[in-house]
């Protein structure tokens, strides 16, 4: 077979066979597809798509490029995954607290994609923190924190690994077809009883309208229950932020707030949803309002803050972070106040500009060979609704220089309305599929 002749066939509009796809597949795992073909053949895919049995076949080809992990465990595995959104550290919350329920949770993540904030680089911004381990660790300390929460191996969806860089910098994200088969060729490998997948809509998420939330949530569970893996999907807002920070270790920092009681807003609230569904799912919960109460119990009891003390120790933070993390988090040198500049209610956010701001503060890549800066981001932002006085604070900027936060206060001004009458604030949980 050749690179050429496929991507030009996915250009006229053809839909390549299961035994082209496998192949592409092979060559991006080996190296033997260049860079520039796999950055024109997610182009073609972005531009023209594919239909419902080649999307299938190119996730499986793309999970069957690495290893398959098998279990054998006293209790079912569970995974969960979010298309993407800002703020959103749910997996952080939610891994420990279905292994405190009696799952066991190795879930495989990934980086910052596009505006997006990735989970692995929360994790990384806790100091000592190791997410790439061996399939051997990965399974050990599975088997004793009930969760563990790492980046895919060189040896699990290595396809995947190499396609899921290469869009991030070829304006290639958007598509359907490449997201359901990015995420479920990771998620496949790791050969979970039963997913749950977050699929995030509104100016915050990839997916702008309900049409095309509920056209990937279709997409992402039609293919994940035809391989064989019990899936939901659990359509949420995005039109804001869901945790009130923007940046990785500030985002660490809201999630330490929920598994120590000290916060219960959104983060806590999609949590115990998305929970309850793939609880009751796997049979652990006579269904999903059990579940969510579970979810709910585990984290209220501290259960789950010290499952998530024992998977991060094990992957090399300090013993006692989960008890004094403020202490062990990164703080940005330039922190600075951003004000309203008018009275009224928050009627809008633009999630999407956000990130990008975050991006730009250091706190995500612009190009692959980026750092990220740990400690920048976006903190203290008012929710949607809010009535705000003339200066009243509308947000915190964590910034590396005065000048990039200086950027980012302008940035986040454009990125929000003030108007005088409060807004309608769309439901958390929109539609399950």
């Amino acid at each position: 077979m050749d690179a050429r002749a496929i991507i030009a066939a996915l250009r006229r509009g053809e839909e390549p066979s299961p035994e082209e796809l496998t192949w592409f597949a092979q060559g991006l795992a080996d190296q033997s597809v260049s860079d520039a073909q796999a950055g024109a053949f997610a182009m073609a895919v972005c531009l023209n798509g594919l239909g419902d049995a080649a999307r299938g076949a190119l996730t499986l080809a793309m999970r069957d490029s690495g290893d398959v992990l098998a279990w054998d465990l006293d209790g079912p595995v569970l995974d969960k995954h979010s298309t993407g959104g800002v703020g959103d550290c749910v997996s952080l919350v939610l891994a420990p607290a279905l292994a405190a329920c009696g799952a066991y949770v190795p879930m495989i993540s990934g980086r910052g994609l596009g505006h997006t904030g990735g989970t692995l680089d929360k994790l990384e911004a806790i100091p000592g923190v190791t997410t790439q381990v061996s399939e051997d660790r990965l399974a050990q300390i599975t088997r004793t924190a009930g969760c563990a929460i790492v980046g895919a191996t060189a040896q699990i969806a290595p396809a995947d690994k190499r396609l899921y860089a290469i869009r991030d910098v070829t304006g290639t994200v958007e598509s359907l077809d490449l997201i359901t088969a990015s995420i479920l060729s990771k998620k496949l490998a790791a050969s979970p009883d039963a997913l749950v997948l977050d699929v995030k809509v509104g100016s915050g998420a990839f997916m702008k309208t309900m049409e095309e939330a509920r056209a990937l949530a279709r997409s992402l569970s039609r293919t994940a229950n035809a391989a064989g893996c019990k899936t939901s999907a659990v359509i949420t807002s995005m039109d804001q932020p869901l945790a009130p920070a923007l940046g990785n270790a500030l985002e660490v920092a809201e999630v330490m707030k929920v598994l120590t009681g000290a916060d219960k807003g959104p983060l806590l609230d999609i949590s115990m949803v998305l929970g309850g569904v793939v609880l009751a799912d796997a049979g652990l919960a006579a269904d999903a309002d059990e579940g969510a109460a579970k979810v709910a119990a585990a984290i209220v009891s501290g259960r789950a803050a010290e499952r998530f003390g024992q998977m991060l120790a094990a992957m090399g933070a300090p013993l006692g972070f989960a008890e004094d993390w403020a202490r062990y988090l990164p703080e940005a040198p330039v922190i600075r106040e951003i004000t309203a500049p008018k009275a009224g209610y928050l009627s809008a956010v633009d999630g999407e500009a956000l990130g990008l701001a975050v991006v730009h503060l250091g706190g995500g890549r612009l190009v692959e060979s980026d750092q990220v800066d740990p400690a920048v981001g976006i903190s203290d932002l008012v929710p949607l609704g809010a009535k705000l006085a003339k200066g009243q604070p509308l947000a915190r900027i964590h910034a590396s220089r005065e000048d990039k936060g200086e950027a980012a206060a302008q940035a986040v001004l454009d990125a929000v309305k003030i108007s005088a009458k409060p807004p309608a604030v769309p439901e958390l949980i929109r539609e399950r599929i």
